[in-house]
């Protein structure tokens, strides 16, 4: 039986940690940990802050093919493919802020320096137990 992206954004709901990886200008794949805040009324968008001055952001400016990986529990895992988009709007940072961002973010919206990467899926490759499957956003 395959799952639908609403079965897929209850699941991913429960992961906080996701890996996101970006290609580098030497042509490496990088990854890195980031958090989804639980933003996940899942329509296909993920929304990760961050530091507009970080490797990420540069490597996403060159190149925008990203992929995320998440695992939760009892064997599910999911890869989702798309494209990023670095977002500087402060009343789009408003919709998804959340209060654990203040930890990172002390001055909340205000924050010098910060960026919001929107990763604009366009397929999702998921594992749940034995069964695997795709979807196409």
């Amino acid at each position: 039986m395959s799952k639908n992206i609403s079965y897929l954004a209850e699941k991913m709901r429960d992961i906080d940690i996701c890996m996101l990886m970006t290609h580098a200008k030497n042509g490496a794949i990088a990854g890195r940990p980031m958090s989804n805040n639980r933003d996940v009324e899942y329509d296909g968008d993920s929304y990760f802050f961050t530091w507009d001055d970080s490797h990420m952001v540069s490597d996403i400016q060159g190149n925008p093919k990203v992929a995320l990986t998440f695992q939760g529990e009892k064997a599910f895992s999911i890869s989702l493919e798309g494209k990023a988009e670095i977002i500087k709007d402060k009343k789009k940072f408003e919709e998804h802020w959340t209060p654990d961002l203040d930890d990172w973010f002390k001055d909340g919206v205000d924050t010098k320096g910060m960026a919001m990467i929107r990763v604009s899926a366009e397929r999702a490759h998921y594992w749940d137990g034995m069964e695997e499957g795709e979807i196409k956003i």
